[in-house]
């Protein structure tokens, strides 16, 4: 066949291609007026190649083309070059094309674009983007503490702290800008709490099937910016050592907010090799450009430093597997995971520290060198919107604990008492008067609150901070996963006594456990966790009391350790 030959076939070729988009068209037509075009242009073509000669590189000559002669054929001759001119060869060359086009661009674009479906268009192809709804909305799920999971239908450019906000609305929680939205990789044994500008549809496209999120409190997210001192030691941090005498917390801050600094976070730590179960203790630097470990010493040299991991495209992660997963050395294990990276555990950065205020210190740092001003800004937005709305609400009295004072009512008129032992003796008088005021309708045969089979006996059941029986493992879990900051609270039920509870504080980054045990007087029963010091009627009461009095406990109570249900 000749150049022009082929060029016509193709262009049939391709109208034909356009033509079978339609549904109505008559296909045994279209094949018939093909046969026919193609029995015409094959015979002038055919003619022409047996009655003119060519050229070496097998083109005609132009003056050749102009005078040639054709000669009859027969209609069966006629018919039989047609003939391979099948609709299975149609369909064959519709298959090839529509695979041509989802695998790469056309090199001619497509003249008719009207005529193409949106799965063939040739603008698009298979995964450029990602899957959603024609109204551009993003189907996910997120779990609560309990494994129950909600389904939610969020936009495109919806951040974490949107749709923590949207939970908290739809499920009736307090709103105290504690809420975090978690990632969760239970085949790595990694999770991590989402920054609050973060797109949830963007991270979402970088976990695997296993993975999820969670939806769970996090007091210690900001801790930093209300008590830095408590989260970097001075002994971590470089400029700290390089300056005489101790920087303020301000000062501190600044440092690691602003771009133009240096700031560095050093210190040993154990570091997992790559592909292999054993650790080495290295002394390594957290700086803006990544981590880096020293081959000789303590040694801050250029050509002693080696790139353990870079900032940039990586997130850090706290391991929950525990130790024995990968015989880490210490309980304190975190991670730096590449974003690139889904199962794969061997590309996993692994590292331990020596207690949990420098993992804390690790980690924070890390978040702070890689979002900087942009972490303030999220600590500041829910105190902006919180002043906005005061504006427009009805002052109320304030609960702080500065604002309550012990008060004297047995006057005309009340008066403040400013003598601490006064206040004392007068809130002793108080119990008092309850208790006998208890008694005496005991008596009467009247329901009391202070009877142990009445309502007071178990409607800390119902407290957001009460959490049954739980073991002291899941206790440290729990308060582990909540941030760790000093006052987080919870009380459970004791399981070596069943008439006793137990409350469990943290204070220091450390968990401390305290037992409140009942005592009876003048024939009722009370708790108490100072061995009789300070009774009270209820749980209710005692935390009540704890809030605002520190007592015999390390600090105050403050922070309850929560969980919801979606």
């Amino acid at each position: 066949t000749t150049p022009m030959y082929k060029r016509q076939k193709k262009l049939c070729f391709f109208l034909l291609f356009l033509s079978l988009q339609e549904d109505d068209v008559d296909l045994e037509a279209l094949v018939n007026d093909m046969n026919s075009s193609f029995e015409s242009l094959y015979t002038s073509c055919s003619v022409q190649t047996e009655s003119t000669p060519l050229l070496h590189n097998g083109q005609l000559p132009r003056h050749a083309a102009y005078h040639t002669h054709a000669q009859p054929t027969s209609p069966h001759q006629r018919l039989h070059r047609s003939q391979p001119m099948h609709i299975l060869a149609v369909r064959k060359l519709q298959e090839e094309e529509q695979q041509y086009r989802t695998s790469s661009l056309p090199a001619i674009p497509n003249p008719f674009p009207e005529l193409c479906s949106p799965a063939s268009s040739p603008t698009l192809s298979s995964g450029s983007l990602p899957q959603c709804q024609p109204s551009g909305k993003y189907i996910i799920k997120v779990f609560s503490e309990d494994g129950m999971g909600k389904v939610v239908e969020i936009p495109a450019d919806m951040t974490a702290r949107d749709l923590c906000q949207f939970l908290v609305y739809k499920n009736h929680c307090v709103d105290d800008n504690s809420w975090a939205l978690v990632e969760h990789h239970p085949a790595l044994g990694l999770e991590r709490c989402l920054e609050d500008h973060e797109l949830v549809v963007q991270v979402q496209a970088s976990m695997t099937s296993e993975s999820k999120f969670l939806f769970r409190k996090n007091y210690a997210k900001y801790e930093f910016f209300k008590n830095p001192l408590n989260f970097f030691p001075e002994q971590m941090v470089a400029f700290c050592q390089e300056t005489s005498g101790t920087i303020p917390p301000s000062q501190l801050l600044q440092n690691f907010l602003n771009s133009s600094s240096c700031p560095e976070i050093q210190g040993y730590l154990y570091v997992k090799e790559m592909g292999r179960k054993s650790w080495k203790k290295l002394y390594v630097f957290l700086r803006r450009s990544g981590l880096y470990f020293s081959t000789k010493g303590t040694s801050k040299e250029p050509r002693h430093l080696q790139l353990l991991a870079d900032l940039e495209d990586s997130n850090v992660f706290t391991v929950i597997t525990g130790r024995k997963l990968h015989n880490a050395p210490t309980d304190f294990e975190f991670c730096i995971k590449p974003n690139k990276v889904r199962n794969e555990v061997k590309e996993l950065r692994m590292l331990c520290a020596e207690d949990e205020q420098s993992r804390t210190c690790w980690m924070t740092a890390f978040r702070l060198f890689k979002y900087g001003i942009l972490l303030y800004q999220n600590y500041k937005i829910p105190q902006q919107r919180k002043t906005l709305l005061s504006h427009f609400s009805a002052p109320v009295r304030s609960v702080s604990e500065n604002s309550l004072v012990a008060m004297d009512f047995s006057g005309r008129i009340g008066r403040v008492i400013d003598n601490p032992v006064e206040a004392q003796s007068a809130a002793m008088e108080e119990g008092h008067a309850w208790r006998k005021r208890g008694k005496r309708m005991n008596i009467l045969g009247s329901p009391s609150p202070l009877h142990p089979s009445s309502l007071s006996g178990v409607i800390h059941r119902t407290q957001l901070w009460f959490h049954g029986r739980i073991s002291r493992e899941e206790s440290h879990k729990m308060i582990h996963q909540q941030g760790r900051v000093d006052g987080m609270f919870l009380l459970r039920d004791s399981q070596s006594n069943p008439k006793a509870f137990v409350l469990t504080l943290c204070h220091h980054q450390k968990i401390k456990h305290f037992q409140i045990l009942p005592c009876e007087e003048d024939g009722q029963m009370f708790l108490s966790l100072d061995d009789g010091a300070t009774k009270f009627t209820d749980l209710i009461q005692l935390v009540e009391f704890y809030v605002l009095n520190r007592g015999v406990l390390p600090c105050k109570l403050k922070h309850p350790c929560t969980t919801v249900a979606l």
